[in-house]
């Protein structure tokens, strides 16, 4: 049937081999191998459903999901249930898959948002009672173990002690006539113990001779005075055999009592494993989900950067070149897409392309694309791609793509009721539903005889039969007899000219396009170019009132005026280097592409007195329209380059703003948390000021009240407030500030800093913070450090007013507040402690600073520090009694 070639001339197969080398087991590999696309959209989202799961899985966790152990027992439950008597590696690969799949289940149910896989393990049921009992009665090279019965036990008991028995009288038998052998060892022959005599002395080991030697010179003898041992030892075999039957018999027993919930186990470890290859492959190729969208909404086709899957895995795996993506953008009312465009250029692959991406979106797999991915979920997708010439059945090429046409139209306008969904048929492969998965068996080659299987229930309620299909697909699985003449009844110009209606005659009328997707290759080629370009136009139009979607790609130059015709066709073609004369493989909208067969055939050397003959009988018309095309595929290039330029200066702008933003946020917990700091300081040393006054007032109480013990608690109180409330230094006369333009200033008002761009006559400044100007009075304005400014100086500036003289700050308390010990530490280290601690001590107006003598390396660090800090007024070395050169006293602003 017509899909099943679709399929094949996507090269659907090749795709699905690609997927099955993600699959974990032997039956997902089968079910990825053989995978063919759901037959409705239900179907298709809940496959989807599945894949992004699992996706998710894949992505979130190190391991994703494990198949240890899951094998495919589907052959021993079928032998099972018709009595038959399964081995122990059998009954062995049935409970490892048990143990598997109640793995996976237990580790589905501990996720979270995994709903649809969920509700796929729920109904599980693993059976770990039977898992025992396997495991208790086969051990683990597949044998029954003795454990099994104590009768089974009993008699192997028994033959150990007659094999001992035998080897200690062969074993005399050696040491005595160990001359009349030719090996001294003990051997078996036909399950029976035999010694090697040379066949000159075999009267010396009278006995049963079993076999001999190729040459003759040995003879394998089972000497008598074991033989009635062989013959019981024979006996206890046969009786262990019988046993372990009867206990494997059981075990296939119980097997078969629950084979129902068996199958169901391994379709549902099928499924997970398919999900899971699905995510697999799709993460490998960088793919994402697609939504399936209504074109009825005014929903569009977006396909951005969309690559071919088949390329991509030839890239990655056998060293291909590099694939160039297209981008698919089709609005909604756009039936019919004409392809056009140079020989090699790439119009195959990006049907080809398109055609998989619908293929891979319907049966649940991501498509390789950039987000969003938005396209229909089609019916059916039809394609006519190659060449279907055939000597033996006497088609030309043009035959050929009309017998393929003719089968798309049939299967377009087959009611939906009587459609057969296509079948994959691969070797001597049928496939059969099982539970919400189909499930190919291997079937014999002779096509003629039915699979004889029995009914399953699909998802849908229904029951999956199996139909004879003829092995030729191009007789009978054609829906109508097509004369070989194709002159006569199949030429479409005998059909009407009114091509509103539907066509060929005989079909019902459609009031909405069908959800089918339709893809032509070269259509009306291998014939009169009058003819084909007529033919072509005719079928484009009765496939845009009958179909969703179709798209073809043609040569003919009367195609590239339908869009301007109709609206609901469109242009696209690929693009060609004109300084390379090369194809670049991109994809184009809206523009009709060029042939560029001249300029081709003079790259590839023709002779150009012919090249130039051809284009003066082509003339100068041909000529004018292929420059506008080169103008207009110019221009769009010109406006993809400045789009792109736009987009990186957009993501520029939104990551400065970002950065900007983020250091703004910083400075804001910074301000603070250094706030909250001060606070808690100044709470702090408020208490710690309570507590010894009232400790000197209880002294005070408690001792005699005399007025030289006032004297000394008068004394006391004021060496805690000289501690604790050092006196502030008397207020620095402020330098007059004289702004200027291009000086930063501080608006006390605002709390913001602003940059001076100009400076009027009347007082007024013009300053801009960040994208704001605005204009604001000198005296709201102050600088930096905080000094007010005098008046207002222009872009010339003055000199500067002499300095006036600092005077020191009054004498300072040293407190473990105002101090800090950074001996020990590196210079870079210790930089960042002062700075620290700096901030701490403004309050206090002076800093001691604990670095050490030493080597003088970090007290000539500190200093180059403190120079150059902007809170440092001044520091000078400490009194010897306060440490001397050890210690730095900084007076702070």
């Amino acid at each position: 049937m017509i899909q099943s070639e679709t399929l094949e001339l996507l090269e659907w197969s090749r795709l699905c081999q690609h997927l099955a080398t993600f699959a974990a087991t032997k039956l997902g590999a089968f079910a990825a191998r053989y995978l063919h696309p759901p037959a409705t959209q239900p179907e298709s989202l809940d496959l989807l459903a599945q894949t992004k799961e699992a996706y998710q899985l894949q992505t979130s966790l190190d391991t994703g999901l494990t198949f240890d152990g899951i094998q495919d027992i589907g052959e021993s439950l079928e032998r099972a249930e018709l009595q038959g008597i399964l081995s122990g590696e059998e009954l062995l690969a049935i409970a490892t898959t048990l143990a598997g799949v109640r793995r996976l289940r237990r580790f589905i149910e501990d996720q979270e948002d995994v709903p649809i896989l969920k509700e796929l393990v729920a109904d599980s049921r693993t059976y770990p009672e039977l898992e025992q009992e396997i495991h208790r009665c086969i051990d683990d090279r597949g044998d029954v173990a003795d454990r099994a019965t104590p009768k089974l036990a009993g008699i192997r008991t028994q033959i150990k002690s007659l094999r001992d028995r035998i080897y200690e009288i062969l074993q005399g038998i050696v040491q005595r006539k160990g001359g009349a052998l030719q090996q001294q060892l003990i051997t078996q022959r036909a399950d029976r113990f035999v010694l090697p005599v040379k066949a000159p002395q075999k009267d010396s080991i009278p006995g049963i001779v079993h076999d001999t030697s190729s040459t003759g010179a040995t003879l394998y003898v089972e000497p008598k005075a074991i033989v009635s041992l062989g013959n019981q030892l024979r006996t206890r075999r046969r009786q262990e055999q019988v046993e372990s039957e009867a206990v494997r018999r059981a075990l296939s027993q119980q097997v078969a009592a629950v084979k129902p919930d068996l199958e169901r186990l391994l379709v549902v470890a099928t499924t997970l494993d398919l999900a899971t290859a699905k995510a697999r492959y799709s993460l490998w190729l960088e793919a994402n989900p697609p939504r399936f969208i209504d074109r009825n909404q005014n929903e569009s086709i977006t396909l951005r950067q969309l690559r071919h899957p088949l390329l991509v895995w030839q890239q990655k795996h056998e060293q291909g070149t590099s694939v160039v993506p297209i981008d698919v953008q089709i609005q909604s009312y756009i039936r019919v897409v004409a392809i056009t465009g140079p020989n090699t250029g790439g119009k195959t692959v990006t049907l080809k392309t398109f055609g998989l991406a619908a293929l891979m979106a319907k049966a649940g797999l991501f498509v390789p694309a950039r987000e969003p991915v938005e396209l229909p979920w089609f019916e059916q997708i039809l394609a006519d791609i190659g060449d279907e010439q055939s000597i033996e059945q006497s088609l030309s090429t043009f035959s050929g793509h009309i017998r393929r046409i003719s089968r798309i139209i049939e299967a377009i306008t087959t009611p939906k009721e009587e459609l057969q969904l296509d079948r994959l048929k691969v070797g001597g492969s049928q496939e059969f539903q099982v539970g919400r998965l189909k499930v190919l068996r291997e079937q014999p080659d002779n096509l003629g005889q039915k699979a004889t299987l029995r009914e399953q229930p699909d998802n849908l309620g229904q029951k999956a039969t199996l139909r004879e299909q003829p092995d030729n697909l191009g007789q009978k699985a054609t829906l109508r007899e097509q004369p070989d003449n194709l002159g006569q009844k199949a030429t479409l110009r005998e059909q009407p000219a009114n091509l509103e209606e539907p066509w060929p005659k005989g079909h019902a009328t459609r009031t909405t396009p069908r959800a089918s997707l339709v893809l032509l290759d070269e259509v009306g080629a291998g014939t009169d170019p009058a003819e084909g370009s007529a033919l072509a136009i005719a079928l484009l139009k009765y496939l845009a009132n009958t179909t969703q979607l179709t798209i073809a790609t043609t040569h003919y130059g009367e195609l590239k005026a339908l869009k301007y015709q109709d609206e609901r066709f469109e242009n696209a073609s690929v693009e060609f280097d004109d300084q390379t004369l090369s194809p670049t493989y991109r994809l184009l909208w809206g523009i009709p592409g060029r042939s560029n067969a001249l300029s081709i055939a003079r790259r590839l050397g023709l002779n150009p007195s012919v090249v130039d003959q051809a284009q003066t009988l082509l003339g100068g018309a041909s000529e004018d329209v292929n420059e506008v095309i080169a103008g207009l595929e110019a221009q769009r290039r010109t406006q993809e380059t400045k789009a792109q330029q736009a987009n990186q200066l957009l993501q520029q702008a939104e990551s400065l703003h970002q950065e900007l933003s983020e250091r703004a946020k910083l400075l804001q917990e910074r301000e603070r948390e250094l706030k909250l700091s001060q606070e808690r300081s100044v709470q702090d040393a408020i208490a710690q000021a309570k507590k010894e006054i009232a400790q000197v007032i209880r002294q005070l109480q408690q001792g005699s009240q005399t007025a030289q013990n006032a004297q000394k608690a008068t004394n006391a109180l004021k060496e805690i407030a000289q501690r604790q409330i050092p006196a502030a230094p008397p207020p620095k006369p402020k330098p007059g500030f004289r702004p200027k333009v291009g000086d930063r200033i501080r608006i006390p008002r605002l709390n913001q800093t602003a940059e001076i761009i100009s400076a009027a006559d009347n007082g007024e400044l013009t300053v801009r913070f960040g994208l704001m100007k605005m204009t604001v009075a000198l005296a709201d304005v102050e600088s930096l450090d905080g000094q007010k400014p005098e008046n207002v100086v222009k872009t010339t500036s003055k000199p500067a007013p002499a300095p006036t003289p600092v005077s020191p700050p009054a004498t300072a308390v040293r407190t473990s507040k105002n101090t800090i010990d950074i001996r020990g530490s590196r210079v870079a280290n210790a930089e960042i402690d002062i700075d620290q601690a700096i901030s701490k001590a403004i309050e206090f107006g002076v800093l001691w600073i604990i670095h050490g003598k030493g080597t003088g390396r970090l007290r000539q660090g500190v200093h180059a520090f403190l120079e150059q800090h902007p809170l440092v007024e001044r520091f000078k070395l400490a009194e010897q009694s306060e440490g001397g050169t050890g210690v730095t006293v900084a007076y702070l602003k």
